[in-house]
């Protein structure tokens, strides 16, 4: 599997919208019950091929949903206080929710490495989400973080080819 650049990415996500438009909602409406297994199965498979530090897309593109106890562990591990933390980095987004006020994230080194790695916002550990239990719930989120994440998008496309075996 090869990192796809955002403009590639943007094409092959617009070809397969209405393959994945249907298949979501077969799998929202269905909620098969191996859905789970067989997420985690993908997903274990295409991160075995992609290194995340090749393309940081993530971080280059969309913010985190950044909680107050991430805002503790990042303000404490900067040895500031949360509050400036907060004043320097984030902003409340329309959902009332922190978000960095730039992108790509202030924390992301020139390599691709996270400054803050140890202490990352549990949006970023948890992110793409697609071994996530109960995934029917997020697949909204994984149709849209397709768009900048190449491993959502080859997750997708080796979901369709099993989906026959979803029950």
């Amino acid at each position: 599997m090869e990192i796809l650049n955002l403009q590639q990415l943007s094409v092959l996500v617009l070809k397969s919208k209405k393959s994945t438009a249907d298949l979501f909602t077969k799998l929202k409406k269905k909620k098969p019950s191996n859905l789970d297994l067989v997420a985690d199965k993908i997903h274990t498979k295409v991160f075995q091929e992609i290194d995340c530090l090749d393309c940081a897309n993530c971080c280059k593109n969309i913010s985190p949903i950044i909680k107050d106890s991430d805002i503790v562990r990042i303000a404490k591990f900067l040895k500031m206080k949360p509050a400036d933390l907060t004043q320097k980095y984030m902003y409340l987004d329309k959902d009332g929710d922190y978000v960095y006020k730039q992108a790509p994230c202030p924390f992301l080194l020139s390599d691709n490495y996270c400054s803050i790695y140890s202490v990352r916002p549990n949006a970023c550990k948890e992110y793409p989400h697609t071994d996530r239990k109960r995934f029917y719930q997020i697949l909204d989120l994984t149709a849209k973080n397709a768009s900048f994440c190449p491993a959502v998008y080859y997750f997708i496309e080796d979901l369709k080819k099993e989906q026959d075996i979803l029950r």
